[in-house]
């Protein structure tokens, strides 16, 4: 079999998923950036031809690391599933001659970047400005209408967002947002290649008014969907919508749901939005996750594009409901093999499949009070779950039984996360429901059976 080089750093899909999807079409070398999930170590470890550690690298010493490795194995290809490396790794394939996203990378991970890129071509997006002194702060709220939304441009998981309404809170949050980027890059959550912008690139933006009402079969949903996809030699092959609950402030992210309960004539209209989008980034081969605003009257704004596929349990998602195996076939399409693709965006599936994300607020983004101990295994799940559906822990992008859930903190975004739960029900209605009852049911739970720690104040 084809020798492939997986570049492992934090977030993308748990390795006891996508590892075997990528070893079913090779044999697969790691190259870790970051510490490899020990709890999960027996479930992945045996998909993997060689795992080799190294120290933290940035920039184009870390574009010659994987390119020497890469030679070391006479890899075929090479591929991450982590948003924090795809731009090391596009350059590597570059260098390498191998299929890759293409010099057009950056455009999918500096959100000025693709923000500008999308204005030039047509693209809704909301108004913006890069933030690089506190002259342009003052110049953004000349020209931008507020509150406007503090964003890092090389964040991840809604990090580093802050919703600012005057000059004075932009100061503030900007001085906020690069602390909290500067942890997140001590966590290993930061971009590889251009680590010294990654800290301190900001860009304010209006916020655009959602409204899911208009779209939606039915109440609960958030106002804003993701498109899944692979550009295949610089061709944009859409393959299915997933839809969200309700974020909480800012917009962090508190579940996507596979699939979204869209009318078909309402999926075509974003299938075209975002192909319109990714088109415009000019990318060659990659994974592309595309997150569209949806608002009243059927008005939609992009929100980005990411040359990898969604994180979480995404990938897991589709396969669930659509039966594609999106990581096996963006593999094939880089070991240049043949891969068939939908004519057309699929819009209908067998049942529902999503990622719960467990952080210490309610469904209107209030922190808890007390914050009790973790442990899925303590809470009553039948009781919170309609008949039919199930949920499972994913114990790679969860904390250890027993860990004092973390208090959430606006700007942290998904740094909050206590744990992710992957659930599948019988529809995306009861899917929701089902997400609703336990983020309205969790902290009674975990505090009848896991003894309050301490008080999130």
């Amino acid at each position: 079999m084809s020798p492939i080089l997986f570049i492992y750093a934090k977030g993308g899909p748990p390795l006891e998923y996508a590892l075997p999807k990528i070893a079913a079409h090779g044999d697969v070398h790691v190259l870790a950036l970051a510490p490899l999930p020990q709890s999960t170590e027996a479930a992945w470890k045996p998909w993997c031809a060689s795992v080799t550690r190294v120290q933290p690298q940035e920039g184009e010493e870390l574009v010659s690391l994987i390119c020497a490795h890469a030679a070391r194995v006479e890899a075929a290809a090479v591929l991450t599933l982590s948003e924090y490396a795809v731009v090391a790794v596009a350059h590597a394939c570059l260098r390498l001659g191998l299929a890759g996203a293409g010099e057009q990378v950056v455009a999918a991970r500096d959100k000025r970047l693709m923000r500008q890129i999308w204005h030039d071509a047509g693209v809704p997006v909301p108004g913006f400005a890069e933030i690089h002194s506190s002259d342009d702060i003052a110049l953004a709220f000349e020209s931008l209408t507020p509150p406007l939304l503090l964003k890092a441009a090389w964040s991840a998981g809604s990090t580093a967002h802050l919703t600012v309404r005057n000059e004075q809170e932009a100061e503030r949050g900007w001085k906020t947002g690069r602390s909290v980027m500067a942890a997140s890059s001590e966590e290993g959550y930061a971009e590889l290649h251009r680590a010294d912008e990654g800290v301190s690139d900001f860009l304010l933006e209006e916020i655009v008014i959602g409204d899911a009402t208009d779209w939606f079969d039915g109440p609960g949903w958030g106002d804003y969907v993701s498109v899944e996809g692979i550009v295949a030699d610089g061709v944009y092959h859409p393959l299915c919508i997933t839809g969200r609950m309700p974020t909480i402030p800012p917009f962090t992210e508190r579940a996507s749901i596979t699939p979204a309960a869209l009318p078909e004539v309402l999926q075509r209209r974003i299938e075209e939005v975002s192909r319109a989008a990714v088109d415009a980034l000019g990318l060659g081969t990659c994974a592309t996750h595309t997150e569209v605003k949806l608002g009243a009257d059927g008005a939609m704004w992009l929100i980005e594009t990411a040359a990898r596929f969604g994180g979480v349990m995404t990938t897991c998602q589709v396969e669930t409901v659509f039966g594609l195996d999106m990581i096996g076939m963006l593999v094939r399409q880089l070991l240049g093999e043949k891969v068939e693709y939908p004519s057309r965006m699929l819009t209908e599936g067998s049942g529902a499949a999503g990622s719960l994300v467990i952080l210490a607020a309610d469904t209107a983004g209030e922190p808890w009070k007390h914050l009790p101990r973790w442990d899925f295994s303590a809470v009553d799940w039948s009781s919170l779950l309609s008949g039919g559906s199930r949920i499972e822990l994913v114990r790679e992008l969860s904390l250890p039984a027993g860990t004092v859930m973390p208090a959430y903190e606006e700007a942290g975004g998904a740094n909050s996360m206590a744990a992710l739960c992957f659930v599948a029900a019988d529809s995306g209605t009861a899917l929701l429901a089902d997400c609703g009852r336990i983020v309205e049911s969790l902290p009674h739970e975990l505090t009848a059976t896991c003894p309050t720690s301490r008080s999130a104040s």
